[in-house]
């Protein structure tokens, strides 16, 4: 079953639906600038915020980027995975131009954490990218909190999202 979601006003699809509250996220295999691979053992223990986007390369992925790093430096044991299908050299460089320390920032360029969260866009000129999305979840990896941000051009609700974490 897919999710409807817009660009600009015009209909996108992604694969599915994302994971329920109260359900354990899957793993997965997600590249750093430095090529090196993390997997969900590396942030074990801690509480996690998703912010997932189509490309760090525009203006609302970019701002998305900024505001959850900048809430990031405030929370405890919490990590934030900022996840795209750009290559990780792009994200790299996104991030030491822009002075982002307190994310993560990592590439799903040859994984399916898109299929496995459910987040792929099934058509439009977007088609293969990942949509607008934020997953939260708890120190044990279960889901507290989902956003399938309903048109892509529009930001997350961060309020929401750092909410869901106290």
């Amino acid at each position: 079953m897919s999710t409807t979601i817009t660009l600009k006003g015009n209909e996108v699809h992604t694969i599915g639906k994302l994971p329920a509250v109260g359900t354990t996220v899957k793993d997965f295999a997600l590249v750093d600038s430095g090529l090196n691979v993390k997997t969900l053992k590396d942030f074990e223990g801690k509480k996690k915020v998703f912010n997932i986007f189509p490309s760090i390369d525009t203006g609302i992925c970019a701002e998305s980027a900024r505001k959850f790093n900048e809430a990031a430096s405030g929370l405890d044991n919490t990590v934030v995975i900022n996840v795209s299908k750009d290559l990780p050299f792009a994200l790299g460089r996104f991030c030491a131009a822009e002075g982002l320390n307190n994310v993560e920032t990592l590439s799903d360029f040859r994984g399916n954490f898109g299929d496995d969260y459910e987040v792929t866009m099934t058509d439009s000129p977007m088609q293969g990218l990942l949509s607008r999305a934020v997953i939260v979840t708890d120190a044990d990896n279960k889901v507290v909190y989902t956003e399938q941000v309903p048109e892509i051009a529009q930001e997350p609700d961060y309020n929401a999202a750092l909410k869901a974490l106290k």
